[in-house]
């Protein structure tokens, strides 16, 4: 299946639009421009990229879109279908899959052979594992697991992946028998 066609980024559009055409453009505009990653800095959904380049030191709009677009590419490289990752798990025999997500969603539904990620497993990790390995990590739908394997990959854990969509593209495309959820936050 080829990847879907992104939209043209520009500055007229809100950074929710942004958010939703390039899901990394947040964590890519912060580790660049310290934007967007605390209250100090952060932007509102209806903010345009071209008011949030302008009130953070006038930054040219088309370095902002250029960033945005080359670390999603990156990004890209780093995820692996559910299709990609099921054949993976079934061939690779030491493959660690790690969740990303909460102890409760961990405990309602998980991937086969999936352990909780926790700071006693990265350590463990950092400690004793084989930098050579391959890491899956996974989330509920495929946002949050890039910071973490940017993690691990700063760690020198080089063959490092994320599940693509996560774990709900993969009970959608490979295993129905997980159950499927929605997260509800509170205002």
């Amino acid at each position: 299946m080829p990847p879907a066609e992104l939209p043209p980024l520009n500055g007229d559009m809100t950074m929710s639009q942004v958010l939703q055409a390039y899901p990394g453009a947040q964590r890519a505009l912060f580790a660049h421009y310290h934007i967007g990653g605390c209250r100090s800095c952060g932007f509102q959904p209806g903010e345009t990229l071209a008011q949030v380049c302008e009130r953070n030191e006038n930054i040219p709009i088309t370095e902002a879109v250029t960033h945005i677009q080359e670390s999603h590419q990156g990004d890209a490289s780093l995820q692996i279908s559910p299709q990609d990752f099921d054949q993976l798990r079934r061939i690779k025999t030491d493959l660690i899959i790690l969740d990303v997500r909460t102890r409760e969603e961990h405990e309602a539904v998980k991937l086969p052979g999936a352990r909780l990620l926790t700071q006693e497993l990265v350590q463990e990790i950092f400690t004793s594992g084989d930098k050579t390995q391959t890491l899956v990590l996974y989330d509920h739908t495929g946002s949050r697991s890039l910071d973490a394997a940017a993690y691990f990959i700063g760690h020198g854990f080089a063959e490092t992946k994320c599940l693509s969509g996560g774990i709900d593209a993969y009970s959608r495309d490979i295993d129905p028998s997980l159950p499927r959820y929605r997260i509800e936050i509170e205002d």
